[in-house]
Parts: structure tokens; sequence; C-alpha cells
């Protein structure tokens, strides 16, 4: 029997290529839980500013990321005028949970948890953590065959966002705010264990199909090769990748790892590897990184801008003449920001 569903939603946050994907799978292994899958409907909010949502949100949002047709939701079983965002997301998330456990995965929240706190009073929030390095030489690799990780100051969204995470969580803490926090390390070597940890948190039964991938459902995992180890049948450490991190981006993480450990007493974060000699970063440095992160933050809020208001007919031609293949390499980009994160 199904545990009646929580007053609020489930979010499962973590930077891009940090395991979200596979934590999103085992997680939805169990009956009790049907999270969507980056469905990000929060970075489209301003559609429902004023309380006057836009009469074509739905279409809008499809254009985004094509969350509608990927988790097969019925928009005619959708408000046409939804007071507001929550309301419109939870009526998405309940259409399909079907009565379990409701919510969203999403790498795009790692900055963003005290405001989808404000937005949802009850919800829940599972973060993942990864060694920053590995995180890094993920997304290089990812690069090869994603425009989205291609594009210029992914990285640093990353080694920047790390610590804005950290800043969430313990303002998550503070405010009593459920949070549950794993690590990536952890539930590759022990699954059984670190589900078993997060069904205490969300107080339903652990289900052993939550250690496994067999038989998982994947349907609105997008199809792009960084996703093709989520999509196996098996759950392991794939052997370190041949993209090597470029030394100027190796040797700032390091920095940042040395501050933070200064910082923390050693303490966080819990996996990495630092030489004992590294020198922290200075000041001079976290304040230029600060602003270029800004900027880099502001470019993807005004994207999410452009979505919800420029005339749809121009998104459309704009976004068909970008997914031309190239005359190079035959290869068709794809412009939408929020799609293939993890």
């Amino acid at each position: 029997m199904k545990q009646s569903p929580s007053p609020g939603p489930i979010f499962v946050v973590g930077i891009w290529r940090s395991g979200t994907s596979l934590l999103y799978t085992l997680l939805n292994q169990n009956p009790q839980i049907a999270l969507t899958y980056e469905s990000d409907l929060f970075l489209l909010r301003l559609l429902f500013r004023g309380g006057k949502p836009k009469t074509d949100w739905l279409e809008r949002w499809e254009f985004w990321n094509n969350a509608l047709t990927r988790h097969q939701i019925d928009p005619g079983q959708l408000p046409l005028a939804p007071a507001n965002y929550p309301t419109a997301a939870t009526s998405v998330w309940k259409q399909y949970a079907k009565g379990s456990l409701y919510g969203d995965k999403s790498p795009n929240y790692f900055d963003s948890m005290p405001a989808l706190a404000r937005e949802f009073p009850h919800a829940r929030f599972i973060v993942i953590w990864r060694d920053l390095a590995d995180t890094c030489r993920s997304i290089v690799q990812a690069s090869k065959g994603s425009s989205f990780f291609a594009k210029r100051g992914i990285t640093h969204r990353a080694l920047i966002g790390y610590r804005k995470m950290k800043r969430d969580c313990d303002v998550l803490v503070r405010k009593g705010i459920a949070l549950h926090q794993i690590h990536y390390e952890e539930m590759i070597q022990s699954p059984d264990l670190v589900m078993q940890g997060i069904c205490w948190f969300l107080q339903i039964p652990f289900d052993p199909r939550m250690a496994s991938l067999d038989g998982a459902d994947r349907s609105a995992i997008y199809d792009a090769p960084q996703h093709s180890a989520v999509k196996s049948e098996k759950i392991g450490i794939k052997p370190k990748s041949d993209a090597a991190l470029p030394e100027e981006l190796r040797a700032k993480i390091a920095r940042y790892i040395a501050f933070w450990k200064k910082q923390s007493d050693g303490a966080w974060p819990l996996y990495s590897t630092t030489a004992g000699d590294t020198v922290p970063v200075g000041i001079w440095e976290r304040a230029q990184d600060e602003i270029y992160f800004q900027g880099l933050r502001a470019f993807d809020r005004f994207t999410a801008l452009v979505y919800c208001y420029a005339p749809i007919a121009v998104l459309r031609r704009y976004r068909g003449a970008k997914s031309q293949p190239s005359v190079s390499t035959g290869e068709t980009p794809a412009l939408s920001q929020a799609a293939n994160h993890d």
C-alpha cells in the first residue's frame, strides 16, 4: 500500500555531471516515488509573474525542454491559467506521480534551493556531492558530444556553483528545512546503504530495486552520449576519463579546495584530492571569479527570459536555424540550455 503523498515536493539537486541522473533513476525504482526529470519549470517562473500566467505557458515550456512529451503529460488535464508557478508545477508533478511522492530532479537548482523552499514551504531536498575535479573532468568529456557542455564558462559555473550549493545547504539547515546529503562515491560503492538512508529521510520503506538499474524506467532522460552509463544495467565506477583537465583549471580547483578545507578545518569537501602544499585561492582571484560567475548566471537568466517573452514564432525560427547540421561535422547542436545536463 502506498504512503500518502507528502504535502510538498522532493527536489534532487547536484552540480552537473555529479550523478543526479543515476540518483534520480534509483529513486524512481521505488514505486512510492515518481520524480520528473529536469522539468525545470522553475526556470520559466516569469511566465506566471503577477498572478497572470501567459496563456501559452504550456507551449513555451514544451518548447524549452520537451518536458510534457518526455513525461507523457496530458496538457488537457492541466490548468490553463494556474494562479502561480507552484500551482502549475504541482499539477504536473502530481499527474506524473499518480499518487506517489512527487517532485523534480535538476542540476539547475544548485543555487536556487532557498528560493524553491520559499515557493514550497514543505519541500524536501536531496543533494548529491561528487569530487569537484572528477565532476569537471566529466564535464570536459561530455563537451565532446554536447553543445550544452561545450558552451563557454560551464566548468566555471560548476566550480563556483559548488560553493554556492554548499551555502544553500547551510541556509536550509539553519532554517530547519528538510535536507539529506549524499556522496556520489558512496552511492556507487554501496547503493543499498545510501538508498536506505534516503528512504529513512523520506519515511518510506526501502525497496531493494533501488540499489539496481535492472528494469529501470529511463524514458524521461534525454538521449545523449553522456547518459550511456545511467541507461545501462549496472552501477559502477567508470574508468577515469581520457579527457584531462586543462592545467589552469586543475590548478584553480586545487586552490579552491585548499581554501575551503582551510575554512572548514578540513571538513569540507569530504571527497577531494589536493596536495597539502597547495596555496589557497586569494581574495583577488575569488572576487574576479565571482564577477565572472555572476555574469554567466545573468546570461542564463536572460536566456530563460527570452523563452518567456519572445514571440514563439521567432523562437522557433531561431532554433530551426541553429539546429541545421554543421557543414564541417554534420552534427546538429541543441539550442535549449536546459537539455542534457547530467
